[in-house]
């Protein structure tokens, strides 16, 4: 399908969301650490194809899928493309910054880019922040800006029990219902000490 064409701009339905997801920033810091089962390595070209039972770890970021390529540029910045896992979908999840809450998705294919910190999801995508879920055909996650791009194409999509989705999907918050609620207690009353004398 051409990108341009009226069906499918007429299909697709953006959602930018702004939701209170910031991942964790001290990741961007960390090391990335990778498991496989087979790893092949071309250090000329700076490209690693990692497969079977992957996991990339980066401070909390983790990304768990069957196969894994991870590039590098020139200026040391790694890019990961993850295909496949469990159910045929590989997994994304990382902390949210300030919070013990996690930022988790799950797609196909999943490409994340360490140099801007941008995640997207290809295909069954589904992202959930707290308690906002969003899915559809394709998903941007960008972490800097805490921004979500959310599209899907003609009902082309299925979900992930094989139906058919025409359309993006979104659950989101009232706003309050994702932070932790604050402990109430008695307030705080001062007492004079019985054993400082006044001066």
């Amino acid at each position: 399908m051409k990108p341009n064409s009226p069906y499918l701009a007429a299909t697709f339905l953006l959602l930018a969301l702004s939701l209170p997801a910031l991942a964790e920033k001290a990741d961007r810091e960390k090391p990335i650490n990778l498991e496989a089962d087979r790893i092949s390595m071309d250090d000329v070209n700076k490209v690693q194809v990692f497969e079977g039972n992957v996991i990339l770890t980066q401070g909390t970021l983790q990304i768990r899928t069957s196969k894994l390529v991870v590039t590098q540029d020139a200026d040391g910045f790694q890019k990961g493309v993850a295909t496949g896992g469990a159910d045929g979908l590989a997994r994304f999840r990382q902390k949210r910054e300030g919070s013990s809450d996690y930022i988790e998705g799950e797609a196909e294919r999943i490409v994340h880019h360490a140099r801007d910190e941008k995640s997207e999801f290809f295909i069954r995508a589904w992202v959930k922040s707290g308690l906002d879920e969003i899915r559809g055909q394709y998903i941007s996650y960008d972490a800097l800006t805490e921004k979500y791009l959310v599209t899907n194409g003609g009902g082309e999509s299925k979900s992930a029990t094989g139906t058919a989705q025409a359309r993006v999907r979104a659950i989101i918050q009232p706003k309050g219902k994702n932070a932790a609620e604050e402990p109430k207690g008695e307030p705080l009353t001062l007492k004079p000490s019985g054993t400082v004398a006044p001066r």
